[in-house]
């Protein structure tokens, strides 16, 4: 008993360790991903949606690669990959919203719209909205044949996504008032090497601290006997999910809401098309009823913003906290039917 108590002591110690690291490589990502975006002469939709929104959603992607990969072909292996793969875009579009909108209301005590550019996040959306449906329904797919078909269209369609958000995004105010660059304290025009070491450190500071958060977490997790797809449906993508939650957090406090949202939305467009494209052609890709939930709460869960900004054109931070709804759905329902998985 004492021995399995100061185990957990310490599996908390070192979350709580992982997670300050991340938090520190967060601000250091964010302040470097600005200066490269202004370097390049980007936008922030481009910034946030495609630069901020891939590189910080490098540790999560490992999860599967690692599965399928380095791990073998055993179904607990499968269960982890798959379950990684469909809980990113889930923790995104439920947990995430709610977290960048509860951060809003305390930041600006108000019910306001976002200070952001409804096209860029409107896109990013309506791309998620396409090829997560996609993914999803290829679990009704009868032949392999057919699948690997979808494996290209996958690629094929973030390719595209990724040319349309470079081409249309140039030179917002976003970038105007930037903070020094840590590694280069003082300097007006800093180096775009300088500017890319300060990336690579805090991109492998961020995947040290995922990596001990996800071990620690998944120890203290097992501990309970919860079942393997289920852990790596919730537990690793919340761990392993936070650099783009920071990362939100960060820019919302400053009022950088498109480099806010976009990096949310452009990580769920990049978990939805370029991730389940691997889980589609390294596995049967036979989704379970409980897998089957989370993709369709999480496309509930983005399409109200959608839907609001096709409307109106705004964002509200109560719009968005309503995705803690879907996500306390699928809680209620994995509570209520526990065998689900």
């Amino acid at each position: 008993m004492f021995t399995k108590g100061a185990k957990s002591l310490k599996d908390l110690a070192i979350m709580l360790m992982s997670l300050g690291i991340i938090l520190l490589a967060a601000e250091g990502f964010t302040n470097g991903i600005e200066w490269l975006g202004k370097k390049l002469s980007l936008g922030p939709g481009a910034v946030g949606s495609v630069l901020a929104a891939v590189g910080t959603a490098l540790p999560e992607t490992m999860v599967p690669v690692i599965a399928f990969l380095g791990n073998g072909s055993g179904e607990e292996s499968m269960d982890i990959g798959i379950g990684a793969i469909l809980g990113a875009p889930f923790m995104l579009a439920t947990l995430a919203f709610f977290v960048s909108g509860l951060s809003v209301l305390i930041f600006r005590r108000s019910n306001r719209p976002l200070l952001l550019n409804p096209q860029i996040i409107e896109r990013d959306l309506r791309f998620f909205i396409v090829v997560y449906s996609t993914a999803i329904l290829t679990s009704f797919l009868p032949v392999k044949e057919l699948k690997s078909v979808v494996v290209a269209i996958l690629i094929a369609t973030y390719c595209f996504y990724v040319f349309k958000t470079l081409k249309s995004n140039h030179g917002f105010e976003e970038h105007e008032h930037l903070s020094s660059l840590y590694l280069a304290r003082g300097a007006e025009h800093p180096s775009l090497a300088v500017v890319v070491l300060q990336l690579l450190l805090s991109l492998f500071c961020i995947v040290v601290g995922a990596h001990g958060f996800v071990d620690s977490v998944q120890s203290l997790a097992f501990s309970t006997g919860i079942p393997v797809f289920v852990l790596s449906l919730i537990v690793t993508p919340i761990a392993t999910e936070l650099p783009e939650k920071f990362n939100s957090i960060l820019w919302l406090r400053r009022e950088k809401d498109t480099l806010a949202l976009g990096n949310i939305t452009g990580a769920m467009v990049f978990q939805s098309s370029i991730i389940p494209a691997l889980g589609i052609a390294f596995t049967s890709w036979r989704l379970t009823p409980l897998a089957l939930l989370s993709g369709i709460l999480a496309l509930g869960s983005s399409a109200l913003p959608y839907l609001m900004l096709r409307r109106r054109q705004v964002i509200l931070p109560s719009s968005l906290m309503l995705g803690g709804g879907f996500y306390l759905m699928f809680i209620l329902t994995l509570l209520r039917f526990p065998g689900l998985h």
